[in-house]
């Protein structure tokens, strides 16, 4: 059923004038517009709008959100998927620090005595990886910039390409039973750190962002191990010691 704008308003708890403001932006544009003026939002509208508030959550900026949303490739189940993980990730961070709050409160009554490691339970000043993954996966420069690229490549270049990165992913394998941080892992991984950026343009930071991700999704991290059990982690150490390595 229809709903006019002061009744989304009040049913998500945002102002009419943010929902006019999408509205004007064409973020989120109601299905329907009656005669005298009034917006009506369907069913579907309201599942946009859901979607919107979700990456609002992650910090996206209203242009990046529209841009993912008309993205054709966007598949909501993934995005959705993504909201999941980071928000049981925060739930687990906030649980731990409440039960930090009431170990404080304790510890200050003389009913327990906590150690120092302890009072600091639940604090991390580290970057979500799985935000991490959400800002690659749909709000990363680099990511665009390799699509890009790709596309305006033969099929002979591209499987050229192909062939290119399954050898540096088979030369890594037999590397990966020494340390990452050896002169014959790291000699590897700069050949994959310049492959990515002839795609696109990925700092260390990035790169070291990129590696964490083929451990935690369970989707890179069993492609990857094709070619060797354990690769994924390999990489990953590889290259966190790469971008300490070449970071100023």
């Amino acid at each position: 059923m229809a709903m006019k704008v002061k009744e989304v308003s009040e049913l998500v708890g945002i102002s009419v004038r943010t929902l006019h403001h999408y509205d004007e932006i064409g973020l989120l544009t109601p299905d329907e517009t009656t005669s005298s003026g009034y917006r009506l939002y369907s069913d579907a509208n309201l599942e946009k709008l859901q979607q919107i508030l979700f990456f609002k959550e992650l910090d996206f900026s209203l242009k990046e959100i529209k841009d993912i949303l008309s993205d054709p490739s966007f598949d909501r189940e993934e995005a959705f998927q993504m909201h999941r993980r980071i928000l049981l990730e925060r739930r687990d961070r906030i649980d731990r620090m409440i039960a930090t709050i009431d170990k404080t409160v304790q510890h200050w009554k003389g009913e327990i005595h906590m150690t120092a490691k302890e009072q600091f339970e639940g604090f991390d000043f580290s970057r979500n990886p799985y935000e991490q993954e959400a800002r690659q996966r749909w709000g990363n420069e680099a990511v665009d910039q390799a699509h890009a690229r790709l596309g305006q490549q033969s099929p002979q270049e591209q499987q050229a390409l192909g062939e290119r990165m399954n050898e540096i992913y088979r030369n890594l394998a037999a590397l990966r039973h020494l340390a990452p941080s050896s002169e014959e892992a790291q000699t590897a991984i700069a050949a994959w750190y310049d492959f990515l950026n002839e795609m696109g343009s990925y700092s260390p930071e990035a790169f070291r962002g990129l590696g964490q991700m083929y451990v935690d999704d369970e989707r890179f991290t069993r492609n990857i191990d094709k070619f060797g059990e354990g690769l994924a982690v390999f990489m990953r150490d590889a290259m966190a010691a790469y971008a300490d390595r070449v970071t100023p």
